[in-house]
């Protein structure tokens, strides 16, 4: 009876916890009742409790099925054997896809067509690991058995297929970090885009710094030449009319 009374418990708890990632992370919200009805990203969760809790006591098949409900009711599709923290939050959703060996730490947010894959067939750990406040952007894909760090940030569209350390922004593909911080990151991460670094970008600003230089560097050189030049012929004898 202790056990069942900690178990619903335990489910209050993290239905509270998934109620609170929605209000502080969508200004769109207005009220429990639209999380409880339009909120997909929270409907797989509800989903994946369930079908975790039958993967974990070995209902393999049952585990499956709820995960393929899941899918088809919300168009975001977690394996039963994911492992999920608390204050997970999956803005919109749609066509989101997290593996069988994924682990997702607390407080983090994934936006629609985020892809956590594996590059193996090997039954073996290969999905990516998240740490705590990971913010995920829409389209990204992190591919492989490894770690992004707590408070990491991936961008949009992003491929991400090596480790990336924590507190760092990560862009492009292949995904690079192209930003770490130093200093403790807000306990609430935001992936603002407008304000990502672009690589591209800078790379293509550091060109043109170059170019310039080089032609301030050509002018200075021909001032240098023709000063010269005049130099000389203002110092040349002048031939007499006598030799003329």
């Amino acid at each position: 009876m202790h056990v069942i009374y900690q178990r619903r418990v335990g489910v209050f708890k993290h239905l509270k916890e998934d109620f609170k990632a929605v209000f502080e992370r969508d200004p769109a919200v207005r009220n429990v009742l639209e999380i409880v009805f339009c909120y997909p990203g929270f409907h797989a969760m509800l989903f994946h409790r369930v079908a975790h809790s039958l993967w974990q006591r070995g209902f393999y098949f049952l585990g499956r099925f709820v995960s393929h409900l899941g899918r088809f009711f919300t168009g975001i599709e977690i394996h039963p054997g994911a492992k999920i923290g608390r204050g997970f939050f999956i803005d919109h959703g749609m066509g989101v896809v997290i593996g069988e060996t994924a682990e997702i730490g607390d407080n983090c947010t994934l936006y629609h067509g985020v892809t956590l894959g594996g590059t193996s067939w090997a039954k073996e750990k290969r999905h990516p690991t998240l740490g705590n406040n990971v913010v995920i952007g829409s389209g990204a894909k992190i591919l492989g058995p490894f770690k992004v760090g707590d408070n990491s940030k991936i961008g949009s569209n992003s491929v991400v297929v090596k480790e990336v350390p924590p507190n760092s922004t990560v862009v492009g593909v292949p995904g690079r970090v192209v930003m770490t911080e130093g200093q403790k990151p807000e306990e609430r991460a935001d992936l603002e885009h407008g304000r990502l670094p672009d690589p591209e970008a800078k790379a293509i600003s550091c060109l043109f710094d170059q170019i310039r230089a080089l032609e301030r560097k050509v002018q200075e050189l021909a001032e240098a030449q023709d000063r010269q030049a005049s130099i000389r012929s203002e110092t040349s004898p002048v031939p007499s009319a006598e030799h003329a």
